[in-house]
C-alpha cells in the first residue's frame, strides 16, 4: 500500500520556490526562509504569486511530486504533470467504458450511493453526539429522506435520473446543514450551497476544502494510470476533471464537510478571518487559510479500517485507494466498483 507523504503548502504571497540540488528552497524577499528535501514531499500546493523556478517544476514532474497552483481563495489554476503514467490499454478501456451506458450508470450509482450514505452518517453522528443541541426532528427527517433515496439510486437506469436524485438529496442535506453548526452561528450563517463565488463564510470554507480534495483525487487517478478528465457522472468539458469530481462525491462528507463543521464548532477559525470582496465573494485571510490547511493535514493522518480492503489506512490515502479500486474494476479484476462507505 502506498504511504502517505508530506504536502508543502505555500501560502505566503511573496514566497518564491527554487531548487538547490535535491532540496526545495523557499525564499522571501530574496532571502532564504526554508529548506526541505524533495524526497520527503508528495506534493506542493502554491497559493503564492511569484511562483517557482522551471528547474523545480521539472524536478517535481520527474519525481512524481504533485505540483498545483491555486488562487488565494482556493480556486484551482493549474497543475504541473510529467509524462503520462500507467498502461495505455487501461486508459483506452476507460475511454471506451465511459461511453458505455451500463458502465457509466454502475460507477455513477456506486459513487452517489456512498455519497448519500456518508451524508446521512454526518447527520446521524450529530444526532448521536449532540442530541440536546440539534434540531432532532428536522435532522431525522432528512436522514430518513436520504435513506429512502438509496434504493432509487440503485435502480436508476440512466445518468440523468441519477443526477436528479443526487440533486434532491443534496438539497435536503444542505437544507439542514446550518443545524449542524452549533457555535458561532452569527459568524457562520448558512442558507444553502452556493459557489463561483461563495457568498458566505461556510460556503467559502466548503469550496476551499472541496478544491483540495479534487486536486488530491486528480493526482491519485493519474498515479494509477487513469485520465481524471473522463468521467461517468459529470459531463465532459474542456479542462474539467470530470472523473475526479465523480470520485470525490463519496468522500466529501467524510473529509470536507465534517472538517468544516469541526473547525467552526470548535472555534478553531473565526468569522473575522473571512472578508467580502467587491464582487460579493468571500475570501479567507492568510492566517485562516493556514489554520485550515494544518487541520486538513491532521485530518488526513487519522486512521480507519477500510470497509472493503479491511486494511488500516490513514484517511489521506482514501483518494489513492478508491482510484486504485476503480482501475481494478475497469481492468476487469473486480465485478463492480466498491465505493467507500463510512462506518
Amino acid at each position: 500500500m502506498k504511504k502517505l507523504g508530506n504536502v508543502l503548502y505555500i501560502t505566503t504571497p511573496e514566497a518564491y520556490l527554487a531548487l538547490d540540488g535535491e532540496t526545495v528552497v523557499v525564499r522571501k524577499e530574496k532571502k532564504q526562509a526554508t529548506r526541505l528535501p524533495l524526497h520527503n514531499l508528495e506534493a506542493i500546493v502554491c497559493f503564492n504569486y511569484p511562483g517557482i523556478s522551471p528547474a523545480l517544476m521539472g524536478a517535481c514532474a520527474e519525481r512524481d511530486i504533485g505540483l498545483s497552483f491555486l488562487k488565494p481563495g482556493g480556486r484551482f489554476l493549474a497543475r504541473v504533470t510529467g509524462r503520462v503514467k500507467g498502461n495505455l490499454l487501461l486508459r483506452k478501456k476507460q475511454y471506451h467504458l465511459a461511453q458505455d451506458k451500463g458502465t457509466a450508470v454502475s460507477v455513477a450509482a456506486s459513487c452517489l450511493s456512498a455519497k448519500i450514505y456518508n451524508s446521512r452518517q454526518v447527520i446521524n453522528r450529530a444526532l448521536r453526539d449532540h442530541a440536546l443541541l440539534v434540531d432532532g426532528p428536522a435532522l431525522q427527517a432528512t436522514a430518513d429522506f436520504l435513506k429512502q433515496t438509496l434504493p432509487a439510486i440503485q435502480t436508476a437506469d440512466n445518468v440523468d435520473t441519477l443526477r436528479g436524485l443526487e440533486g434532491s438529496a443534496a438539497k435536503q442535506y444542505f437544507g439542514v446543514f446550518d443545524r449542524l453548526i452549533l457555535h458561532q452561528k452569527e459568524d457562520f450563517p448558512f442558507t444553502g450551497r452556493n459557489r463561483r463565488p461563495p457568498r458566505d463564510n461556510v460556503n467559502a470554507l466548503l469550496s476551499f476544502l472541496y478544491t483540495l480534495l479534487t486536486y488530491e483525487m486528480a493526482s491519485a487517478l493519474e498515479t494509477v494510470g487513469l485520465d481524471p478528465q473522463v468521467g461517468f457522472l459529470h459531463a465532459d468539458r474542456p479542462g474539467r476533471p470530470s472523473l475526479a469530481l465523480d470520485m470525490i462525491e463519496e468522500l466529501r462528507p467524510v473529509l470536507a464537510d465534517r472538517l468544516a463543521l469541526t473547525l467552526i464548532n470548535r472555534k478553531q477559525i473565526k468569522g473575522s478571518g473571512f472578508a467580502c470582496k467587491e464582487s460579493g465573494g468571500i475570501l479567507m485571510d492568510d492566517d485562516t487559510r493556514k489554520k485550515v490547511l494544518v487541520a486538513w493535514q491532521e485530518k488526513k493522518q487519522t486512521h480507519i479500517v477500510h470497509p472493503y480492503l479491511q486494511e488500516r489506512i490513514p484517511l489521506g490515502l482514501l483518494p489513492h485507494t478508491q482510484a486504485l479500486l476503480l482501475a481494478r474494476y475497469l481492468r476487469g479484476d473486480l465485478d463492480a466498483y466498491p465505493p467507500f462507505f463510512w462506518k
